[in-house]
């Protein structure tokens, strides 16, 4: 796992049928979605702007933990795995929104629909694709324009 990685725990709601998110590493922090796909998500979205907020205010941004550290040292693993004993996990990369640079994209005004139709947060939307395609394709092949 990339340190720059968050670990998400998900716990399905069997009565409502939503997920909802915590990250044991951001006290605070926590969502909710629809389905599992919705809820991580939701997660990614929101803290990016949680960690931006933190940011702001002059907190401190904790490290990411790896699985086991988290399992081994925080202090509410045994309440979780006790009261969510079905859980699930996710990794959500911890957007940089530090020394943010406002800029002026110009995009399809359908391109823009779409990503409105799935994402509250169209600037956290576009830096997760922007570190997406950077972390996951071969830099010869990073150009498409």
């Amino acid at each position: 796992m990339k340190r720059n990685n968050y670990i998400a725990l998900l716990e399905h709601d069997k009565d409502t049928g939503k997920y909802g998110v915590i990250v044991p590493d951001i006290p605070g922090f926590s969502t909710v979605g629809n389905d599992y796909e919705d809820a991580v998500q939701n997660a990614v979205e929101g803290l990016a702007s949680h960690i931006e907020t933190m940011h702001e205010l002059g907190e401190k941004i904790p490290a990411p933990r790896t699985f086991e550290q988290i399992k081994a040292n925080w202090g509410g693993w045994a309440d979780w795995v006790k009261d969510a004993p079905d859980y699930f996990t996710a990794i959500i990369p911890a957007i940089p929104g530090f020394g943010t640079q406002r800029v002026l994209v110009t995009l399809d005004s359908r391109l823009v629909a779409r990503i409105d139709s799935i994402s509250k947060n169209r600037s956290a939307f576009l830096s997760s694709a922007a570190q997406y395609m950077l972390d996951n394709t071969e830099p010869e092949k990073r150009m498409v324009a």
